[in-house]
């Protein structure tokens, strides 16, 4: 049996839901991730709102594993400024002033885990924001505490959150992703010891965020087998020419002089063959979840054609049986 294919409907996030549903429904997919902006998820919406949010997906043939709220999720721990005003809710944001707008996001967070069960979905996807993601780059130098005092500002704001969580049985899935806690295998690693690898705790597999720094997403799997609780798929070309760099210029997604770009599944760099082969290996069920991001294309096209590639590369795990078993037999 292959893995549920679903769309994140956060790029969708303009149209309403049963405009977006119905065409989903059209090209074939099994459900919807469902961003919790536009009209498409309320996180205070009544029980009889959320049973009418199913009636929209079951009308459709379209099932929902996933909620997400990387909108809010990115402000509890970040150094807020006014870019943050045009992606929060406006009872988030309020004044302005930091320290509040992390504080009311937190609360955010954890009704979101509450919205999820209420809806009966069992994950919800997000990012957390970081204290010192601008840190990056250690000049002017930048000693260990600043960087121990950015994972502690992550583990006090998040505990409380992943414990609203756990006590809703929901799961809480990190897109590992530049601008958040973490963004490779190292931060992803320390994260986990952070907040002492909470049960509520995993990763949105993203490959297209780790392809770019260089990082092999499937050695990400293979790190991290047990805490894999939702794949997003999302391809990545890289253009570096010995002009164009890796951290992109401060040029806009769509400038043809980045160093690369998000791409429609499949028409990237990402190796989905060997992605498949190292979800097999963990066991993970999950759906795969098409987010798409490619200034190039219409995202309709998008769609219908990266169900398409998704569903061939979508390999049945083997019986167990080597190939060559047959002829062991016969020695």
């Amino acid at each position: 049996m292959t893995r549920p294919m679903t769309m994140f409907t956060g790029q969708w996030a303009d149209l309403r839901l049963d405009e977006v549903a119905s065409f989903i429904a059209d090209c074939g997919y099994d459900g919807l991730e469902l961003a919790c902006w536009g009209d498409h998820f309320d996180v205070h919406a009544t029980q009889e709102a959320l049973a009418k949010k199913w009636e929209q997906l079951t009308a459709n043939s379209l099932e929902c594993y996933a909620i997400s709220n990387h909108l809010v999720g990115q402000a509890v721990c970040d150094e807020i400024d006014e870019r943050h005003k045009s992606i929060l809710p406006e009872a988030v944001w309020g004044d302005g002033n930091p320290e509040g707008v992390r504080q009311r996001a937190a609360e955010e967070m954890k009704q979101t885990a509450r919205a999820a069960k209420a809806f009966g979905v069992p994950v919800v996807n997000g990012f957390t924001g970081s204290s010192i993601w601008g840190k990056f780059y250690f000049f002017p130098p930048t000693p260990e505490s600043t960087i121990d005092a950015g994972f502690d500002d992550f583990r006090n704001r998040w505990l409380p959150i992943l414990d609203e969580f756990e006590k809703n049985e929901v799961k809480f899935a990190l897109e590992v992703h530049p601008a958040e806690i973490a963004y490779d295998i190292a931060t992803a690693q320390r994260a986990l010891e952070a907040i002492d690898f909470h049960p509520a705790f995993g990763f949105n597999f993203d490959p297209s965020h780790l392809l770019w720094q260089g990082i092999d997403p499937a050695t990400f799997i293979d790190k991290f087998p047990d805490h894999i609780f939702h794949v997003h798929a999302k391809d990545v070309a890289l253009r570096t020419n010995g002009e164009r760099g890796i951290l992109g210029s401060h040029l806009p997604f769509g400038d043809s002089a980045r160093g690369w770009e998000f791409r429609s599944v499949g028409r990237g760099d990402v190796d989905f063959d060997d992605i498949i082969r190292a979800l097999n290996r963990i066991g993970y069920d999950g759906p795969l979840s098409v987010e798409w991001e490619d200034e190039g294309m219409d995202r309709r096209q998008g769609a219908m054609e990266s169900l398409d590639y998704l569903q061939s590369m979508d390999v049945v795990p083997p019986s167990g049986d080597a190939f060559d078993s047959a002829f062991m037999e016969q020695a």
